[in-house]
């Protein structure tokens, strides 16, 4: 299995996070990405790749224009406003407030394109954010133009996302964008299973009212965790995309055996929506050692994760999404793709 991974990606590199109603240090990080590609060049699991440029057309077929534009000028406004060091929001338009007009000033535009606090923007986001676009568009060409699987070690991540705001560490929903590149690429129907241990939120939004797609996610009861407002087991989509989506929340505490029962129920909507292609938001923070999540899945049951996602038969993208216990990133990602690969 191929792997493509840019380092231009390490160029975002946040120093603080507000969380838990606090400034902390930053939990997505360049090293992420970095022990994950030292962990697939020390097994010698395959080649990384650099990707290629697609520019903004593949991008602007999943994400609005005015917040492509936000983000791709936002550095120069948040400078030219005096402003230095990282963007935090910090109001945003709820409940009976406006989206529109947007605003002209650089907090309310903040605001408007964003629905967290917790995901700083810096000089060299915007072009980490397109690197990280780029390396799931070419995983995706690589699968369209014949590969079994291809692994885009995405970074930032990207499944949070919504078409038009960012937030959960994710800017350019890298996922999505795939799925969209894929359905362009002649694949009549694209299946997205996203086994991170948050909902993907944005990747649900981006494709709710759509029969073409089909989006599962198995995560934490949002109840209880992140994202909080989606993720309930009663979305299921809505106008022609009625059924085609299925939220799978599990209780926090969530083991290998519970988990991968949801994941057969998953795999089983798949097999019925029998899709051309599967892209997978792999999310390795399910890990019992993650630091921001509550899930008990050992590195050794990533493995199996794997050789259960092979079991679909479909070509498969993997996109890389979140996981933050960094000493076990590498060798979780790499158990899941070998997996795979081995089953």
């Amino acid at each position: 299995m191929k792997t493509v991974f840019s380092p231009v990606q390490l160029a975002h590199d946040p120093k603080h996070e507000i969380s838990d109603g606090m400034l902390k240090p930053a939990v997505e990080i360049p090293s992420r990405a970095e022990i994950v590609r030292a962990r697939i060049l020390e097994t010698g699991f395959g080649d990384v790749l650099p990707p290629d440029e697609f520019g903004l057309e593949p991008i602007a077929r999943v994400h609005a224009g005015d917040y492509i534009a936000f983000l791709e000028g936002f550095w120069t406004r948040w400078t030219n406003a005096g402003r230095s060091g990282e963007a935090f929001p910090f109001v945003w338009p709820v409940r009976e407030l406006r989206t529109k007009p947007v605003p002209d000033h650089i907090d309310g535009l903040l605001g408007r394109y964003s629905f967290d606090a917790g995901t700083p923007l810096g000089e060299e986001t915007w072009v980490a954010a397109r690197a990280s676009a780029d390396t799931a568009l070419t995983a995706a060409r690589l699968v369209a133009g014949g590969d079994r699987a291809a692994f885009a070690l995405c970074r930032p991540p990207g499944h949070h996302a919504h078409a038009d705001f960012y937030g959960g560490y994710c800017f350019l929903n890298n996922a999505a964008i795939a799925a969209q590149y894929l359905r362009d690429a002649g694949a009549d129907r694209v299946a997205v299973l996203d086994v991170d241990y948050h909902h993907g939120n944005g990747t649900q939004a981006i494709f709710y009212d759509r029969a073409d797609v089909l989006f599962l996610s198995l995560h934490a009861d949002p109840i209880e965790e992140f994202p909080y407002f989606l993720g309930h087991a009663d979305e299921t989509g809505e106008g022609a995309g009625e059924g085609f989506n299925a939220n799978f929340p599990l209780a926090l505490g969530t083991d290998w055996p519970a988990f991968s029962r949801a994941l057969d129920a998953a795999l089983e909507r798949v097999a019925e929506f029998s899709p051309d292609t599967l892209v997978v938001s792999l999310g390795l923070d399910t890990y019992e050692r993650d630091p921001i999540s509550k899930f008990r899945l050992k590195s050794e049951e990533f493995l199996a994760l794997g050789a259960r996602l092979e079991k679909a038969g479909l070509p498969t993208v993997f996109v890389m999404e979140g996981g933050y216990a960094v000493d076990a990133l590498g060798v979780n990602c790499v158990n899941v793709l070998s997996g795979f690969e081995g089953a």
